[in-house]
């Protein structure tokens, strides 16, 4: 994706917003809006968006779990699926 192929002036998104739509909605691509010559947005699709914010809350746990790994605050996993077996077995005590 070349998002500099993707810019258009805000009087295009005022003029085309039917048609504007459509093509992210099939494309699933971003469009850059700028005004007076600066950028000022980026439009997409809602598909997209939701997508882009599932990665990115992925992204975070992982960076998380590699801090709590970098601070030797975890537990390994031999001992996680032992203390989940536990647990497992009292559940089946009661």
């Amino acid at each position: 994706m070349h998002l500099a192929n993707r810019v258009k002036p805000i009087s295009y998104l005022k003029s085309e917003a039917a048609q504007i739509v459509k093509d992210l909605t099939d494309s699933g691509e971003p469009l850059v809006i700028t005004q007076n010559g600066e950028v000022k947005l980026v439009v997409q699709d809602v598909r997209t968006y939701e997508a882009t914010q599932q990665t990115l809350a992925l992204l975070k746990i992982l960076a998380i779990g590699q801090r709590q790994i970098d601070r030797a605050d975890h537990v390994e996993g031999d001992a996680f699926f032992a203390e989940l077996d536990e647990l497992d077995r009292q559940q089946k005590l009661r």
